[in-house]
């Protein structure tokens, strides 16, 4: 296209923009530097050519590699989403409220084992692990003390759950309902990214047909009941925390996300009625540029994908909205406030590449859960990138730098590469049975351990500048006696609750689930009825089985 063109399409994008303004008005009239020089919007080249019309574009148009919003930060800045969760509900409603207070502008949930692959706090799987690596939730009785006090029509809330994901869903409706909100008003996200448990992380339950559709189940009902939440989070986050590359992350990511859209469309879902509400959980690494190319070769992927590949009509069924956590993996307990700059460094990286929510780990996270001090200094870290970095002046502020947008072609070729060999296989979940992708990222993880361990690979303070003797950081402590707690917590509900109800509400779920009618009504009925969260999975693992991995 010529230079004309892009100038047309310029014109036309200034003017949806400030049509936009008008709703969405920018924080401030004017943006400029400390030096008092003004800075635009948006920087565009003195030449553009076919490259920049149409593989990089304007911000907030087709194929959305500058950004999802015409505005980006000027207008609000990316939710600041720290994610909590330990002991009992009530210590992390805590927490939460402390967060609140500070200055967070978003709710992360993050659940116990127990709770995540679907066992009550007294069962004897869930034996030394209630609370510790993140809240128990056994009931719809915990799920209101964790969100005692919290308006959830002003808050919006992430849970980080998977197999269990609709009946942790069923409870946030359900305290809603007790708050007087109505389900159309909730807003959040659940994970609900099932394929990459079996590929990454392991906090699965059922086999993945029956996985996926009650994955399907959630997005129709949300577009019907809930339809201002996020339902699903495709997660590449934990990929690469398996030790996946930045490719990988990317590929295998959405190529678990056209898995979801193509059991939903098999399941009769028109693709512009549930795409909208799809969103993607990304990793900040610490190479910078490679991060924020990955971001943006994300977005446009994901774009082309749902335009030629599925059809998409509505252009929200084509943005890839995303949050990020800075990488857990790459924390050391060794000089752990060098994990500060390393979080700031990933933090940044996810901001220029275009983030809408962003969680920043705490120091001392490669050692114990976060003190309510180093969890302050995390969610200031976010804030002063927003507020005192000027990095929000200007959208996407690398854009048409030779390396950056050099980065994003050679991350979206490769990524593409890894999706058409996963779709020969008959797609990820074919892929995810082969154990394709699994020995993909255990390769990777090899090469990185490898490059750590002969010192190719530098990590401050763990292979290099060590310390004769390291200074013991104050940490937190899990109090002893809350699993005990928890139980008696437990069994004290089921003592006063109508049983009659409970056990009728659970034969109903089994026979729903031997059918083929949407589960979620079912399950919502037995979570208003205080059915447990383990009495639900396994209700559940009675029609549908386990899963069994390779190998």
């Amino acid at each position: 296209m010529s230079e004309k063109n892009f100038e047309t399409l310029y014109r036309e994008w200034q003017e949806k923009t400030r049509e936009l303004l008008q709703k969405y008005p920018e924080q401030k009239e004017r943006f400029e530097t400390l030096s008092g020089l003004e800075v635009d919007r948006v920087y565009i080249p003195d030449k553009p050519g076919k490259r920049e019309t149409e593989s990089i574009g304007l911000p907030g148009e087709y194929p959305f590699t500058r950004g999802i919003r015409p505005s980006m930060y000027r207008s609000r800045h990316w939710t600041m989403r720290q994610y909590a969760g330990f002991g009992s509900a009530e210590e992390t409603n805590r927490r939460f409220r402390y967060l609140l207070e500070q200055g967070q502008t978003g709710l992360s949930v993050a659940f116990d084992l127990p709770t995540q692959i679907g066992y009550d706090s007294d069962d004897p799987m869930a034996a030394g692990e209630v609370g510790k690596v993140g809240v128990a939730i056994d009931s719809l009785e915990d799920m209101e003390k964790l969100l005692k006090g919290i308006p959830l029509d002003r808050v919006s809330t992430s849970m980080t759950i998977n197999a269990p994901a609709s009946v942790l869903l069923a409870m946030y409706i359900a305290v809603g309902e007790k708050q007087g909100v109505p389900s159309d008003r909730l807003t959040g996200t659940i994970q609900n990214d099932i394929l990459k448990e079996y590929i990454a992380r392991g906090t699965y339950i059922f086999p993945p047909q029956p996985s996926m559709r009650l994955i399907t189940d959630v997005f129709s009902f949300c577009g019907e009941h809930v339809p201002r939440w996020n339902t699903i989070s495709i997660s590449g986050y934990h990929i690469r925390e398996a030790g996946s590359t930045a490719v990988q992350e990317v590929a295998f990511t959405l190529a678990d996300g056209i898995a979801y859209v193509e059991a939903a469309r098999s399941a009769g879902l028109d693709v512009d009625r549930f795409a909208p509400r799809l969103s993607f959980f990304f990793n900040a690494h610490n190479h910078f540029f490679e991060e924020v190319a990955k971001f943006r070769a994300a977005r446009r992927l994901w774009a082309r994908i749902m335009k030629e590949r599925f059809g998409a009509k509505d252009l929200r069924s084509m943005q890839l909205r995303f949050h990020t956590q800075t990488g857990g993996s790459t924390l050391t307990a060794q000089q752990p406030d060098n994990n500060i700059v390393r979080v700031t460094v990933q933090a940044l990286s996810a901001v220029l590449g275009g983030t809408q929510s962003l969680h920043t780990n705490a120091r001392d996270e490669a050692l114990a859960l976060p003190t309510e001090e180093s969890a302050r200094i995390a969610l200031r870290t976010q804030q002063i990138l927003a507020h005192e970095s000027g990095v929000t002046h200007t959208v996407d502020p690398l854009g048409g730098s030779w390396f950056v947008e050099s980065l994003t072609d050679a991350i979206e070729r490769e990524a593409e590469t890894y999706i058409q060999r996963i779709d020969e296989m008959g797609g990820a979940v074919a892929a995810v049975e082969q154990g394709y992708m699994q020995r993909e990222i255990h390769q990777a993880a090899l090469e990185t351990q490898r490059k750590i361990e002969s010192g190719e690979e530098v990590v401050v303070g763990l292979n290099r500048y060590r310390l004769e003797q390291e200074a013991e950081p104050e940490l937190y402590r899990l109090d002893p006696a809350l699993a005990r707690k928890q139980v008696e917590s437990l069994q004290a509900l089921r003592s006063r609750r109508d049983e009659v109800r409970v056990q009728e509400s659970l034969e109903r779920l089994k026979r729903g689930a031997a059918g083929t009618d949407n589960l979620m009504p079912l399950i919502l009925d037995a979570v208003r009825s205080y059915a447990t969260v383990g009495e639900i999975c396994h209700s559940l693992r009675k029609v549908f089985g386990e899963y069994q991995p390779i190998g």
